[in-house]
C-alpha cells in the first residue's frame, strides 16, 4: 500500500501544482474521509477518500503518451469555439489526459500527454531547461550571420532570448525558402516564430521534432504511443 503526502496526491491528480495544493489544504478546502485536513504533513493511502472544494478526488493510474499533434488542433482539453482539441485523439483511453505545455494551433509536432500533474508541472518549470527542437520552413534563405544572431540570443518582446542552436537543413533556391532547425530551452508565447521574424525570415510552417531525448520516430501526424517505463523515469529524473 503506497502512502503519500496529501499535497503530492492532489498534484498528481492534476488538481493544481503542489504549492497551490498546499495552500488549499491550509485554507481548509480539503477533506480526508469526511474530515477537514489543514496540516501539510498529512499522509493518505489509496483507500482514503479525498474531497477538494466538495468534489471527490479521482485518483487514476498514471499514464504518459507521446503525441504527434497535427496542425489545426488546439493544445487544450476543450475549446469554446468548437475547434478540434488534442484530447479528441484520446477517446480510446479511459484516463483523462491533458497536454504538457502547448503547441500553437498552426504548429504540429511532439506533445506530451499525461494525467501526472506533478511531472507536468516539473517539465514546464523554466529551471529544468529541457531542449526542444523545431523545424521551421521560412521565407528567404538565412546566411550564417543571421543564424549567428539566434545562437547569441535575439531581442523580442522587450527581452533577449537565451542562446539557441540553429542550422540550415535544406534550401530551395528557386522558391527562396529554407528549412531551419532551431533548438531552444525556453517556451515563451510564439517564441520560435518571433525569433525567426526578428532576423528577417518569417515562418511559413513549424513542427516540433523533439522534446529532450524524445522524438517523433515511428509516428505520423495524429498518432500517439505510450512512453516506456524507462522514458518516464528519465523525464522524472531530468
Amino acid at each position: 500500500m503506497e502512502i503519500e503526502r496529501l499535497q503530492k496526491v492532489m498534484a498528481n491528480a492534476g488538481v493544481a501544482s503542489r504549492r497551490a495544493s498546499e495552500k488549499m489544504i491550509t485554507e481548509g478546502r480539503v477533506k480526508v474521509n469526511g474530515k477537514v485536513v489543514s496540516e501539510l504533513g498529512t499522509k493518505v493511502s489509496p483507500q482514503d477518500v479525498i474531497t477538494v472544494n466538495g468534489h471527490v478526488l479521482e485518483r487514476e493510474k498514471k499514464v504518459y503518451y507521446l503525441f504527434y499533434k497535427p496542425r489545426g488542433v488546439i493544445s487544450a482539453v476543450s475549446d469554446d469555439k468548437g475547434r478540434k482539441v488534442v484530447t479528441d485523439y484520446f477517446t480510446a483511453i479511459t484516463e483523462r489526459v491533458y497536454p504538457v505545455g502547448r503547441l500553437d494551433y498552426d504548429t504540429s509536432g511532439l506533445l506530451l500527454m499525461t494525467n501526472d500533474g506533478e511531472l507536468a508541472n516539473k517539465l514546464m518549470h523554466p529551471r529544468y531547461k529541457i531542449e526542444k527542437t523545431y523545424l521551421a520552413k521560412v521565407t528567404g534563405i538565412p546566411n550564417n550571420d543571421a543564424l549567428k544572431k539566434l545562437r547569441l540570443g535575439v531581442k523580442i518582446d522587450k527581452y533577449t532570448t537565451a542562446p539557441a542552436k540553429s542550422k540550415i537543413i535544406s534550401t530551395d533556391q528557386k522558391k527562396k525558402k529554407a528549412l531551419i532547425s532551431l533548438t531552444i530551452h525556453e517556451g515563451r508565447y510564439h517564441q520560435v516564430k518571433k525569433m525567426l521574424a526578428a532576423i528577417g525570415y518569417p515562418v511559413e510552417k513549424l513542427r516540433r521534432s523533439s522534446y529532450g531525448f524524445l522524438t517523433l520516430q515511428g509516428l505520423v501526424s495524429g498518432e500517439y504511443r505510450p512512453l516506456t517505463r524507462d522514458e518516464v523515469e528519465r523525464l522524472k529524473n531530468n
